[in-house]
Formats: C-alpha cells, structure tokens, sequence
C-alpha cells in the first residue's frame, strides 16, 4: 500500500529576504562611514597670532516725531553718516534699529542705506504681537 502525504516539503529556498538584510547593511554602514573622522597623516601645523575681531554694536532710535537718537546722543538726519562713521572708524558692525511703527519707510531705508554703505548690518528691532 502506498501512501503519500498531502504535504509536500520543499527544499528551495527564497534570497529575496538574504537581499534585503544585505542591501540594509550595506546602507547603514555606507551612512555611518561618513560620521568617522579620517585619522589623515601626522603634520606639524604652523602657529600664527590671530587678530582679535571686535565688532561695533550701535542703537539708533527714531521717535514718532522723527527724533534721530544714535546711541543716546541726538544727531539730525544729515549728520547721521558722519557720527556713525566717526563712531565705527570704517569697521564692520551692527545697528540696531529702534523705529516707531509710525514713522514712514523712507526713513528707514535711507537708514538701512547709511549703514550698507558703512559696512553696518542692520538688525530691526520689534516688539512681539
């Protein structure tokens, strides 16, 4: 009498699952290879003396009724690139800009131009809502 099981063993194997294990990996350490400095050659680096930076940080506020304040001293709006300039010395810096909501945007850009042209960023100053 010859009898046979229903169910069959297979002996094949599936390498979809092999791949996908083996693509991971290869993506993971491909990531974290980046992450590990370079140990390089061993140099004998040079010293040098560094200059030390001091940036400029100035206010000037403009009031409603068209008050120009640099830095607590009132200067009118024709001498304003000269008392910056004189302020700075021609070195880079900042001004922060204090400006009333109401006073018109052709002061503040002409301001914003004073300081481009004396090599100043410009930070406005704003009060949160």
């Amino acid at each position: 009498m010859d009898i046979k099981s229903k169910h069959k063993v297979e002996s094949s194997f599936s390498m979809s699952s092999m791949t996908d294990i083996v693509f991971l990996l290869l993506i993971f350490f491909m990531l974290t290879a980046s992450f590990i400095t370079p140990s390089g050659l061993p140099v004998n680096l040079p010293t040098a003396q560094s200059a030390s930076i001091s940036l400029q940080k100035n206010s000037l506020t403009i009031t409603a009724d068209l008050r120009y304040v640099l830095n607590d001293n009132e200067v009118t709006p024709e001498t304003l690139e000269n008392e910056l300039l004189r302020l700075t010395g021609g070195q880079e810096g900042t001004l922060s800009l204090n400006i009333d909501a109401s006073v018109p945007t052709g002061h503040t850009a002409k301001v914003a131009g004073i300081a481009a042209k004396l090599k100043q960023k410009t930070v406005l100053v704003t009060r949160p809502e």
